[in-house]
């Protein structure tokens, strides 16, 4: 499959809600096919200073990227990396602060119904889940070597599925047998695992075990909660991060982190003046997030899960 396809979800709440200034400095930290970038670039004067910094650690999506900005490349920067590395890669160009950042932290539809890439329990396909091909750690290792214990934890935690002990011990007995390999294995045991009358309710029964492996072999949870501070910090006064969940898990994570950027005090609430000395680094401009429309998951199922918060730097 050559061609990268990923409709970009909530896609005019998130340009206006960034507030694109035509001589600022933007970083697309999730770049994909450069839906949202695209229309970003459209905004920038680079004559006036206006640049867009793309990031993305999946090669497929690199080459998408730049392919669909071509128009843009006057100012467009590319980079093949995790948007942990965000401020390395500002570093390395000279920038100080930026006016504004997106992440769209879904999964695209590319990788989704590339079948080899093995995101999906509706393709039989080798156990990968890698976003950046690069790395080591894929589903085939979480799945083959990761002890019951581990994995228990990993489906309960980052899947949040009911059966999670008994979906481990499964995957245990499996392997006693031979390596589990693929897609369609892992999917067999998973549903094996799971109740009748559970399975005809709430989606497909394996969604949530490769939910919770793709999320461990990306380290998706942890790259998030160690990047929300350095983002908002690369910030320019008034500068906006817009960040796009698709679980609830990732929601959290930027709904408590923009809180604690926004009144990070640890004081008592019966102290009459702050003394901790910790400062707001600016305000939660979703005070709910933002949704997408009944015609937009209507066009596009995929987006029903998706939520939109803002946060701008003081």
């Amino acid at each position: 499959m050559d061609d990268f396809r990923h409709i970009p979800v909530l896609l005019n709440e998130t340009i206006e809600l960034l507030n694109i200034k035509e001589d600022g400095i933007y970083i697309d930290g999730t770049i994909g096919g450069g839906g949202h970038s695209f229309e970003i670039a459209k905004l920038l004067r680079p004559e006036k200073g206006g640049r867009l910094i793309g990031l993305d650690q999946d090669d497929a999506a690199i080459r998408a990227a730049k392919n669909k900005l071509t128009p843009f490349s006057c100012l467009l920067t590319v980079e093949r990396s995790n948007f942990v590395n965000m401020k390395a890669v500002t570093d390395s160009l000279g920038i100080k602060k930026v006016n504004g950042i997106l992440l769209d932290l879904g999964v695209s539809s590319y990788q989704l119904d590339s079948r080899e890439r093995g995101f999906s329990y509706m393709d039989d396909a080798p156990l990968d889940m890698r976003m950046d091909r690069r790395e080591s750690l894929s589903a085939y290792e979480v799945v083959n070597e990761y002890p019951e214990k581990e994995l228990t934890r990993i489906l309960r935690e980052y899947g949040e599925e009911r059966y999670a002990g008994r979906i481990a011990c499964n995957i245990i007995k499996a392997r006693e047998k031979g390596s589990i390999k693929s897609t369609f294995e892992l999917r067999d045991i998973v549903e094996a695992s799971i109740p009748m009358k559970v399975k005809k309710t709430g989606g497909h029964p394996a969604k949530r075990t490769f939910q919770a492996v793709r999320i461990e072999v990306n380290r998706e949870l942890k790259v998030l909660s160690d990047s929300l501070d350095m983002m908002t910090d690369l910030l320019s006064p008034g500068g906006r991060l817009a960040i796009i969940t698709f679980h609830s898990l990732e929601d959290r994570i930027v709904k408590q982190g923009f809180k604690k950027n926004e009144n990070p005090c640890i004081c008592p609430p019966d102290f009459p003046v702050c003394v901790c000395g910790r400062v707001s680094k600016g305000r939660v401009i979703t005070r709910k997030p933002v949704v997408p429309s009944k015609e937009e998951m209507r066009e596009n199922p995929r987006s029903k899960s998706a939520k939109l918060r803002v946060f701008e730097a003081s």
